[in-house]
């Protein structure tokens, strides 16, 4: 589960950095869009990550609520 947890961080973190590349070469700005899209990547990631163990810990609250039944 944790190395789940790890590529729902990861993977959006990249895709932002790769945008981020692409809109630098592409459209430049004053500021670097490579890091502004790796930080909202970033803070998806987070927000997946924190979805899934909420889900997995409801999963398993209610698997011990039925054991203890």
């Amino acid at each position: 589960m944790m190395g789940l947890i790890g590529w729902s961080v990861a993977v959006p973190t990249l895709i932002g950095a790769a945008l981020g590349l692409w809109l630098d070469a592409h459209y430049p700005a004053s500021f670097s869009w490579t890091l502004t899209m790796l930080i909202i990547g970033l803070f998806i990631g987070c927000l997946n990550a924190w979805h899934w163990v909420v889900k997995e810990h409801k999963e398993m609250q209610e698997e011990q609520e039925d054991y203890n039944e």
